[in-house]
């Protein structure tokens, strides 16, 4: 199983952090052992003092496919899920500069919260999924699916050039603007279209 993410795939998350918009997706890997399910807590880890969140939807790959043309990519997913792409800003900037790859601030133990999927076919429009992240009772982000700037659809078709995709692998799709720090204490709450899908705490 893999877990594919998807950077700067909203123009106001690209401009707060002062990246320019890329003309093709631009995507990373993250391993297994990032994952968190079942609204575990996250333990901030000792590595880093600048942690932040960056919330997303998550499709989950339902079959085998590679070279999949975008006309038949929405044949290759059913469900979604909300998923945190926790990222250590202070690693990921120090290997930015250096010309470094940044796995290291991406791809760590309990970096990805995932939360259960639900049926696309269960949401009122499945290209138009509204979802929210609140931080401490107090919400910091909201996006919209049709506001990415390449679709679903599009990140499947070109990362299907690159890698196989199989079943169960998952694709972070990009998280919108309103990404901050998170401290111990703290306590996540992320939403679908109004239904809870992550309940979490920071330890």
């Amino acid at each position: 199983m893999k877990i594919i993410c998807i950077g700067r795939n909203y123009v106001e998350h690209a401009k707060e952090l002062n990246n320019p918009l890329p003309e093709k997706p631009v995507f990373f890997l993250k391993p297994d052992t990032s994952l968190i399910i079942r609204n575990r807590p996250f333990f901030y880890p000792e590595f880093s003092s600048d942690i932040h969140y960056e919330t997303e939807l998550v499709i989950k790959i339902n079959r085998t496919g590679k070279h999949i043309q975008e006309k038949f990519a929405s044949g290759y997913y059913d469900q979604v899920g909300l998923g945190i792409d926790f990222t250590a800003r202070d690693l990921q900037r120090e290997c930015k500069a250096k010309g470094l790859p940044w796995e290291v601030a991406k791809g760590f133990d309990g970096s990805a919260p995932i939360s259960k999927f639900i049926p696309l076919a269960e949401l009122e429009d499945a290209k138009n999924i509204r979802f929210h992240l609140d931080l401490n009772g107090e919400t910091v982000q909201t996006g919209d699916s049709q506001h990415m700037i390449f679709s679903v659809d599009r990140v499947i078709a070109y990362v299907s050039k690159f890698i196989t995709l199989k079943t169960g692998d998952l694709i972070y799709t990009g998280t919108p603007k309103g990404v901050g720090p998170v401290k111990i204490g703290d306590h996540l709450t992320g939403y679908i279209e109004g239904r809870k899908m992550l309940d979490f705490r920071v330890k």
